[in-house]
C-alpha cells in the first residue's frame, strides 16, 4: 500500500527529531498548498506556483511577514526533504508580507515587582527565576533539580529553542528560595 504525502511529511519530520508543534505547522501549510493549486501533487508545482501561493497568503490572506515565513519554510521542507528537488536555486521572489511595527512594551522594574509581589508559591519562585535568567515558559518547566549547579551558580538549559543549550548565571536573589524549593519537592517524593 502506498503512503500518503502528509504522511511520508510527518515522518520525515519525526526522523528528524522536529516537535510536534512544528510537524503540525508544516502538515498544516503543505495541505493548504495542496489545496490552493487544485489538489495537484507539489512534483508537478514549481518556482512559480510557489510564489502565487506565498503572494496569495500576503496580499489576500493578509498573514504577518512570520507567517508567511512559516509557510515558505513548510515548503522548502517539502521540496527537499521529502520530494528531493533542491530548489535553492529557483530563487522564490514572492511578494512579501507587510512587517507591522509594535512598539515593544516594557515594564519598569516597579509593575514587574508588583506582579511577582501578587504570586505566592513556586509560582512567585517561576516567575521570578525566569524574570531572572530570561527564560521562556517552556524552559522554566523543563528545568530539573539537576540543572541547577549552587557551586558554580549556574543553570544549565537543555535543549531549548532550535535545540540548542545554554548556561546561564543562577540569580543569586532567589538561590535560597530555590534550596528551599527542592528540599520541599525531596521531601514530597520520599512520601511517596
Amino acid at each position: 500500500m502506498k503512503k500518503k504525502l502528509l504522511d511520508i511529511v510527518r515522518d520525515k519530520i519525526r526522523f528528524k527529531h522536529y516537535s510536534i508543534s512544528t510537524e503540525k505547522t508544516y502538515v498544516f501549510w503543505i495541505k493548504h498548498y495542496i489545496f490552493f493549486h487544485q489538489k495537484r501533487h507539489p512534483i508537478e508545482l514549481g518556482k512559480n506556483e510557489i510564489e502565487d501561493f506565498l503572494t496569495f497568503l500576503a496580499v489576500t490572506k493578509k498573514v504577518s511577514p512570520t507567517t508567511q515565513n512559516q509557510a515558505f519554510s513548510a515548503l522548502l521542507f517539502l521540496y527537499r526533504e521529502v520530494l528531493g528537488v533542491d530548489i535553492s536555486t529557483w530563487n522564490v521572489q514572492a511578494l512579501r508580507a507587510q512587517q507591522r511595527k509594535h512598539i515593544p512594551v516594557v515594564l519598569t522594574k516597579e509593575e514587574v515587582q508588583s506582579i511577582i509581589l501578587n504570586m505566592n508559591g513556586i509560582y512567585q519562585l517561576m516567575v521570578k527565576l525566569m524574570y531572572g535568567c530570561g527564560l521562556r515558559m517552556s524552559e522554566a518547566q523543563n528545568i530539573r533539580i539537576k540543572d541547577i549547579d549552587f557551586g558554580f551558580d549556574k543553570i544549565y538549559i537543555w535543549d531549548s529553542k532550535s535545540l540548542k543549550d545554554r548556561t546561564l548565571p543562577l540569580p543569586l536573589k532567589i538561590k535560597d528560595e530555590l534550596k528551599v524549593q527542592i528540599k520541599k519537592s525531596k521531601s514530597c517524593i520520599k512520601k511517596i
